[in-house]
């Protein structure tokens, strides 16, 4: 009997969440996809709803007491779920930004904040979503801190809602009374913490939702009816373009050449063991002492010194880079690195032949110009450098700017790359040919203070 009534509750709180999935569905078709990632599962320990981005579980009770107050309180909890996992809450590596918060506020403040903000940058945009189905009157206080916070940034995105808030500093009332407001899900889960299905990847397969939803509302526009999917794609692009691996982007630069160190795969027991028999202490082969490996040894890093970009930025982004480099397997142990500040001119250029040059050039750096931002004179003096036979295997430039300038038309025969430091979120147009990489200042002060990540 009591195994039949669990059935039965079961039946009716999978149909609740279905007929959620389903009108959100009919008024939002841009997100078919991400409304159908999930898999319903009961879970009786836990007090309201969670998710792992595969699966989403429910307390019964709690279900049906939230369908009880209304239909739209059912599809507001489920749409703040499905943005957590469109913006990756779950799977985010916010080390650094924690550690940053301990030293304010301290470890449990740091993991509270982290929370409330993921929250808030997803009822952030169930708020903004005109439509019926899950409009709610907003209190005073989500108002006030809507308004707050829309004066400092200009995308509630987590990251940036988590900023904002320590800016203010606050303390465990304040945080707790934002939790109050703004909470609805059993985070619990994120990261694998309680997950009941380990060989499912979500991540990436909410990764490959997020890229496709940016295509289509890009390509499609935007839903003339509501408009609800404007701010959406604004925060999905800040998601998009913030997922870059830095390490990985540099091996682009890397060329094939013979290094000295043992080559395992040439060595041949059987041939070196039979010598050994023969002659006593005579192998007949011996392993290579170089081998072929494909490493970064040449490339450009171009500083932009114009008034409007930081010297101590540029310091974070050099310390980044050199962080790279001392990893051997990416890098070979001699490199030639040409490091240019310019701003309307070329102001510098400085070899760098080793990380220990690297390190010492940044410990002495000294930006020179202050001047307008102009890109060109840096690929005209690169083709000067390759006219002079100062590279052998140019493979890239790396370009460190804010993006304000004038570009090249012409394209060149290598990589380019502009790496556009901001702390708000702002397309930048680069040419076609150029490669974009953002990076976010924040993280780069991280750097700049000392803040690592342990890996």
């Amino acid at each position: 009997m009591a195994q039949e009534m669990e059935k039965r509750i079961n039946e009716v709180c999978v149909r609740i969440l279905a007929a959620s999935k389903s009108e959100l569905y009919l008024h939002m078709r841009f997100l078919d996809v991400a409304l159908a990632a999930f898999s319903y599962v009961q879970n009786p320990e836990m007090e309201t709803l969670g998710t792992d981005g595969a699966l989403l579980y429910y307390n019964p009770a709690y279900l049906g007491g939230l369908y009880r107050r209304g239909r739209g309180e059912v599809n507001r909890a489920y749409l703040h779920m499905v943005f957590h996992c469109i913006f990756a809450h779950p799977w985010k590596d916010v080390r650094r930004r924690k550690k940053r918060a301990c030293g304010l506020l301290g470890e449990n403040l740091a993991d509270l904040l982290w929370e409330v903000s993921c929250d808030i940058a997803s009822e952030a945009m169930v708020d903004s979503i005109p439509l019926h189905c899950v409009r709610r009157p907003a209190s005073v206080l989500r108002r006030e801190t809507y308004a707050a916070l829309g004066h400092k940034r200009r995308v509630l995105n987590a990251e940036g809602v988590f900023t904002a808030l320590l800016e203010e500093g606050p303390d465990l009332e304040r945080l707790q009374q934002l939790r109050g407001e703004f909470y609805v899900d059993d985070h619990s889960f994120w990261s694998g913490g309680k997950r009941k299905t380990p060989n499912q990847r979500p991540k990436e397969n909410w990764d490959d939702i997020r890229n496709k939803m940016e295509t289509e509302l890009q390509s499609f526009g935007q839903d003339s009816a509501t408009g609800a999917s404007e701010g959406l794609l604004e925060q999905i692009k800040v998601e998009n373009r913030d997922s870059y691996d830095y390490r990985r982007f540099l091996q682009k630069f890397a060329v094939l050449k013979e290094e000295q160190q043992i080559d395992p795969d040439s060595f041949d027991y059987g041939f070196y063991s039979y010598g050994l028999s023969l002659y006593g202490n005579m192998p007949l082969i011996e392993p290579q002492e170089s081998r072929e490996v494909k490493k970064v040894e040449e490339f450009v890093i171009a500083i932009d010194t114009s008034m409007s970009c930081s010297g101590e930025l540029v310091k974070a982004f050099l310390k980044e880079t050199y962080s790279i480099l001392r990893e051997t397997e990416s890098f070979f142990r001699k490199i030639n690195i040409h490091m240019i500040q310019c701003d309307e001119i070329v102001r510098s250029d400085d070899r760098i032949t080793s990380g220990e040059e690297l390190e010492a050039y940044m410990e002495h750096l000294e930006l020179l110009g202050q001047g307008g931002t102009d890109f060109r004179p840096v690929f005209t003096y690169v083709e000067e450098l390759l006219a002079k036979r100062e590279f052998t295997s140019l493979k890239g430039l790396l370009y460190f700017t804010d993006g304000k300038g004038i570009f090249p038309r012409k394209m060149p025969w290598y990589e380019t790359a502009f790496v556009l430091i901001q702390k708000e979120f702002e397309e930048v147009d680069v040419p076609a040919w150029a490669i974009k990489i953002y990076l976010d200042q924040e993280e780069m002060e991280a750097y700049k203070e000392g803040i690592r990540d342990e890996h």
